[in-house]
């Protein structure tokens, strides 16, 4: 899997065409179109990328014309948030989303974190059963105002991180 860090116009771009593909099509059920136009504009335009990523430390990560993924340290570097992770319908199934979730994980590790969380809509039964298979667990239950009468009720799921053991700068004692 590859996947490219997102910071130039034609990428941000591309994520947000791929933001309306999996959006559209996979809360539009869920949450319904008016809500899902809401929270296009407001979180996944092309505008609102690239202010997350210039002024609100947003790391978008981008597998072309397959989906992408955002991570945002939390300012105390205890966690990182999985802010978004999103898998065209064609390329579910084929190991896109665990390897995205297992970059995650690394990179989240990198920044320091101990703990790797996310949010679900509480009715998004196979995301949920795909980050528990993950090792996510349900941490709380979240009802967030987002503007225009809307609100997200969703899931707050985290999965600790193991970090690799600091190098050693001398040897043990006794050797």
């Amino acid at each position: 899997m590859d996947l490219e860090r997102v910071g130039i116009p034609t990428q941000i771009a591309a994520v947000a065409a791929l933001a309306r593909e999996t959006w559209t099509q996979h809360y539009e059920p869920l949450i319904g179109a008016a809500q899902v136009e809401y929270m296009l504009a407001k979180f996944q335009s092309a505008e609102a990328i690239a202010r997350q990523i210039a002024a609100e430390r947003y790391e978008y990560y981008l597998a072309p014309d397959a989906g992408y993924l955002a991570l945002v340290p939390d300012r105390d570097r205890q966690s990182v948030m999985l802010s978004k992770i999103y898998v065209l319908a064609k390329s579910r199934g084929t190991g896109l989303g665990r390897a995205m979730v297992e970059f995650a994980e690394k990179r989240a590790a990198e920044l320091g974190a101990a703990e790797l969380w996310l949010t679900v809509n509480k009715h998004n039964a196979g995301s949920i059963a795909f980050y528990e298979k993950m090792g996510f667990r349900k941490t709380d239950a979240l009802v967030t105002d987002i503007g225009a009468g809307f609100v997200m009720d969703d899931w707050r799921m985290a999965k600790r991180l193991s970090r690799p053991a600091p190098a050693l700068t001398s040897p043990p004692a006794g050797c």
